[in-house]
C-alpha cells in the first residue's frame, strides 16, 4: 500500500522550509505519524553533484549546465534518498512531507528552455524520475508563489543574517524571474495548487499561509 507524498514547492525564498516546518508541527500534534525529506540533502555525498552546480563548480551561470544535464544531477540524489531514507516507510503507507522534489527541476531547468521546447523537456523529466527511476508521483503539490522582487529583498537579508553567499540561482535575478513565469504555467498544466505569499506587496503572515495549506491537505483524508 502506497503512502502518501505532499511537496512544497517555489522559488527561492519563497517561505518553503518556513511552510514544511509549521506543517510537520501540526502533524506531530496531532499525532499523525509522518517522514520529513528536503532536497538537495546538503552533506550527503550523493548530493555532491547538485552541491557542486549550484555553487559553481560547472559554471558561473545557471544555464552553463543545460535543463537535462542539471536535472540528472538532482535526480541522483532524490533516488539515493528513496532507497536509504523514506521509501520503505512510504510504501508502507506513510505519509511524506517534502520541502522540493523532482518538481524543483520543473520549476528551475525549464526556465532555461523556450517555451516551445518545455513540454518535452518536462514528458522527459516526469517519465525519468517517476518511471524508470520508480519515485512516487505526489500527491499534492503546494506551489508558493512570490513576487521576485519580494523574494530577492529576502535573499539579500538572509544572506546579511546567516552571513551566507547566495547559489548561482540565487545571484541570478533574472533567472529567478524567468523560474516564476514558467512554474505558473507548469503549475496550472501539472494541477498544482496556487498558493499567493504576498499581499500588497508585502509577504502574508506565515500562519494566514499556513492556515491555507491547512485547506488543501484537508483534501487528500
Amino acid at each position: 500500500m502506497s503512502g502518501k507524498l505532499i511537496v512544497f514547492e517555489g522559488t527561492d525564498g519563497s517561505g518553503k522550509a518556513t511552510q514544511t516546518r509549521l506543517l510537520c508541527r501540526r502533524l506531530e500534534e496531532e499525532g499523525v505519524p509522518f517522514r520529513e525529506i528536503d532536497f538537495p540533502r546538503y552533506g550527503n555525498p550523493f548530493a555532491e553533484p547538485a552541491n557542486l552546480y549550484l555553487h559553481g563548480a560547472l559554471g558561473n551561470q545557471p544555464g552553463d549546465v543545460n535543463a537535462y544535464a542539471a536535472s540528472t544531477l538532482y535526480a541522483v540524489d532524490r533516488f539515493a534518498s528513496y532507497k536509504e531514507d523514506w521509501g520503505t516507510f512510504y510504501e508502507n503507507g506513510g505519509l511524506i512531507v517534502a520541502d522540493r522534489y523532482t518538481t524543483s527541476n520543473a520549476v528551475h531547468q525549464a526556465s532555461k528552455l523556450p517555451e516551445g521546447e518545455r513540454k518535452a523537456f518536462l514528458d522527459w523529466l516526469f517519465d525519468l524520475e517517476y518511471a524508470k527511476l520508480g519515485l512516487p508521483e505526489p500527491d499534492l503539490v503546494l506551489y508558493l508563489d512570490l513576487p521576485t522582487e519580494i523574494t530577492e529583498q529576502m535573499m539579500r537579508r538572509r544572506e546579511r543574517d546567516r552571513h551566507t553567499t547566495a547559489d548561482i540561482h540565487e545571484q541570478d535575478g533574472a533567472y529567478l524571474q524567468r523560474c516564476r513565469e514558467s512554474a505558473r504555467e507548469i503549475a496550472g498544466a501539472c494541477g498544482w495548487s496556487v498558493i499567493h505569499c504576498a499581499r500588497d506587496g508585502a509577504v502574508r503572515p506565515p500562519e494566514e499561509i499556513h492556515q491555507e495549506v491547512l485547506r488543501l491537505v484537508e483534501t487528500l483524508k
